[in-house]
């Protein structure tokens, strides 16, 4: 039998969407441990006597281990084993998420926290090609839903458990609950996944290590990930710190390009960006990682700092959203291949800019419900553009380069969150300045305006005029600075849905594969 003939013939033991549930429960767990964590960061805080800035270090931490971990993680699961390396994954996972829960300073925190996305960062790229490794090219946009709904319902109702535990018990069970789920995950790996021909016949070769590639790449992630991470909160290029990380970046990953680009076996295989689909799907999830991660960052901040919402009381704004992009997911998923999907993602790319230009709607008197409706609204279009891209990535891609794939995609996409959430960060920041001194400009302190309303508080408060003067131009100015971050988180709705929309048309780049080719000689070339 043909090597070709018996990659498309080899199917796993197990069926297959017990395979799709049992990667889908890691999925699940990593994911919701992530956007717990940002809730409890105030308690776990004061609990330890750290500051904001030194707690940050328990999200900065995580982020940064899981970037460098993502690109390499398909050479890891090519050298070791896919089967072997994520069951390691989970293990450190569940492992690291009981250190986090004991952990009696935050230095002993913030090492665990580090363990705990060294494992988490490995999972996303391994679940993804053990998904499109078990399926059919038919029925790899099922699995896709299936994986994309626990993607999307977890940062969901994160937020609502994590308040939910760390107000009625303590932010040491938000890591906790964790070794349940990790065991179950751990068992039914151990049962259900396994490895593809190709995947056994790469790791009986012992090729030498490309030890430059590896360090390279490793640095050179972490150091970006700290300057995206940090830079607004030094004020990005005024600080020292963040010139030399950047550059460190900069110099270290534009090696990493060339030194990759020669090798023979390399860490991450750059050369599967040449092929035109991949490429472009690459880019497009850069995008839209960008725009993701951001607005869902925007709408919970927009809630707790301006309209004086609870942490719990946020993610009941964003609970009902992900129940509506899991049935999205669904019905994407059944959809794919009934027509062109350059169109579907297109579709879903405009509904996508609709929904966040319609939250530039959003005003300091804007009601719970009304804000939950437009949440919906927003992510809506997003399973018709993650499921295609998702599902596309892999077709006419040999197994053995399922894991390089499915690493570099999840790579792109969290870069972009990383860099969507430090751009609109900075954004809002500059904005918000601006307009405050826009409104600030017409108003003076012996003005009409102020006069007008120091009456009206004087009134309010039973006092007179001139008691309440001083008390009035403070709650004035309170009140213009929080018109001036309404007015920048409007700006910041309106430049994503821009930026969405300007990436409708770009799908039309990708080609459509052609019927019945499982392999593109293309991206076999040279391999």
């Amino acid at each position: 039998m043909s090597e070709i003939a018996h990659q498309i013939e080899w199917k796993p033991k197990h069926n297959q969407w017990l395979i799709a549930l049992t990667v889908t429960i890691a999925t699940f767990m990593e994911v919701l441990d992530t956007s717990i964590a940002n809730v409890a960061l105030p308690h776990i805080a004061g609990s330890m006597g750290a500051s904001q800035e030194e707690a940050t270090w328990v999200l900065t931490s995580y982020l940064v281990a899981s970037a460098v971990i993502l690109p390499i993680s398909g050479w890891l699961s090519n050298r070791f084993g896919r089967k072997r390396f994520y069951m390691t994954c989970v293990v450190m996972f569940t492992l690291s998420s009981l250190l986090c829960g004991l952990a009696p300073t935050l230095p002993f925190l913030i090492i665990a926290r580090i363990l705990q996305g060294l494992g988490g960062g490995g999972l996303a790229p391994s679940e993804q090609a053990i998904l499109a490794d078990t399926f059919s090219v038919e029925d790899r946009g099922k699995a896709f839903a299936l994986y994309g709904a626990a993607v999307v319902v977890a940062p969901a109702i994160g937020p609502t458990l994590g308040g939910w535990i760390t107000d009625n018990y303590n932010w040491h069970w938000i890591f906790f609950i964790n070794l349940p789920i990790g065991i179950i995950s751990l068992y039914l790996s151990n049962r259900m996944v396994e490895d593809s021909p190709e995947i056994i016949a790469r790791t009986k070769r012992r090729d030498p290590v490309d030890f430059i590639g590896l360090l390279s790449v490793a640095f050179g992630v972490a150091m970006l990930e700290f300057t995206l991470d940090k830079g607004q909160e030094k004020d990005w290029f005024g600080s020292g710190e963040i010139q030399l990380t950047a550059l460190l970046a900069a110099v270290t990953l534009i090696f990493f390009v060339y030194w990759e680009w020669q090798h023979v076996d390399p860490i991450v295989d750059l050369k599967l960006l040449k092929n035109r689909n991949f490429g472009t799907a690459v880019f497009l999830q850069l995008v839209l990682g960008m725009v993701l991660f951001g607005s869902t960052v925007l709408i919970p901040q927009f809630l707790q700092g301006l309209l004086g919402y609870t942490a719990e009381r946020a993610g009941m704004v964003l609970s009902p959203a992900g129940i509506a992009m899991m049935f999205g997911m669904v019905i994407a998923g059944r959809t794919l291949g009934k027509g062109d999907p350059r169109m579907t993602v297109m579709l879903g790319y405009i509904a996508t800019a609709a929904g966040l230009y319609n939250l530039t709607r959003l005003d300091l008197g804007s009601a719970f419900g009304t804000i939950t409706w437009w949440r919906i609204l927003q992510v809506l279009g997003l399973p018709f553009i993650f499921i295609p891209i998702s599902t596309l990535n892999y077709v006419g891609v040999p197994r053995e380069k399922s894991n390089q794939i499915s690493s570099l995609s999840n790579f792109a996409r969290n870069i972009g969150g990383s860099a969507g959430t430090a751009l609109l960060t900075t954004f809002l920041a500059r904005s918000a300045q601006v307009h405050q001194m826009q409104l600030a400009s017409n108003i003076s302190q012996g003005g009409y305006a102020i006069s007008q309303y120091t009456s009206r508080f004087a009134a309010a408060t039973g006092t007179t005029y001139a008691a309440a003067q001083s008390s009035a131009v403070a709650s004035a100015y309170q009140q213009m600075l929080r018109q001036a971050n309404m007015l920048a988180y409007k700006n910041a709705f309106a430049l994503l849905a821009a930026t969405i929309f300007c990436l409708a048309p770009l799908v039309w780049i990708m080609r459509l594969p052609p019927k019945n080719v499982k392999i593109d000689p293309e991206l076999t070339a040279g391999h």
